[in-house]
């Protein structure tokens, strides 16, 4: 019984000690670290972690040590921080590059399956962006961090009502109709069409067999929207860090 509730004071006790330090060192090693997390920056916080719960969950483990790494972790992310800022290629070994997924309304599939991003990812992505048709995109990219950055083609722009005099409108939005060649009848049937319809009007664009387009749309207005694998026409800017 003294052993058992020994063993809870020293649990209790460690994590006391352990919670300030690293919040200490959490607030060390900067806003970066917890903000965008970065690849590297995402392996300090889970070393950090890994560090402080075994310290935690198993009294055997001496503290000092524990205590000792965590500082020597917060010191190393600082380091690398450093090295990062004043040497771009010590940064771009330590990280990912961003890279653009789409361009002038298009799906760059080859792109995609470098990064493993599904068209069901970039979508979710792109309707937290506030952005429910692909047309609307003039460049869309995979930062360093995961997350997903927007620019809009200059039509697209967003303006007020009051700006245009406008009282009220109806909401765009556009629907996948195909993904990676697999069709979805289900939404033509929505819009009261047909695969004959599709047909024509993926031939009236030289498209032969539907397993060649790599995601097309479709608005209210009927209007299709189709993005092919391997995209010739689009000319891809170099973005770097």
């Amino acid at each position: 019984m003294f052993e058992f509730l020994h063993d809870i004071s020293l649990v209790l006790g460690r994590v006391i000690t352990i919670l300030p330090l690293l919040l200490f060192i959490t607030l060390f090693m900067g806003k970066r670290a917890i903000g965008e997390l970065p690849v590297f920056d995402f392996l300090i916080i889970v070393i950090l972690g890994a560090i402080a719960g075994a310290d935690i969950a198993d009294p055997n483990i001496k503290h000092l040590p524990t205590a000792i790494a965590i500082i020597g972790v917060g010191v190393l992310q600082r380091v690398v921080a450093k090295w990062k800022i004043s040497n771009r290629k010590i940064g771009r070994w330590l990280t990912f590059e961003p890279t653009i997924i789409i361009q002038d309304g298009k799906f760059l599939d080859n792109n995609l399956k470098k990064i493993r991003y599904s068209i069901d990812n970039i979508l979710q992505m792109l309707r937290e962006k506030n952005v429910f048709d692909i047309r609307e995109v003039e460049t869309a990219i995979i930062e360093a961090n995961g997350a997903l950055s927007v620019l809009k083609k200059p039509q697209k722009n967003t303006v007020t009502l009051e700006d245009m005099n406008i009282i009220e409108t109806k909401p765009k939005i556009a629907f996948a109709i195909i993904i990676e060649g697999t069709l979805y009848t289900n939404v033509l049937k929505e819009f009261n069409l047909d695969e004959k319809w599709l047909d024509q009007q993926l031939y009236q664009l030289g498209i032969k067999d539907i397993e060649e387009v790599f995601f097309a749309s479709i608005n209210q207005n009927h209007e299709l929207h189709i993005s092919l694998y391997d995209e010739k026409n689009v000319k891809i800017p170099q973005i770097r860090h």
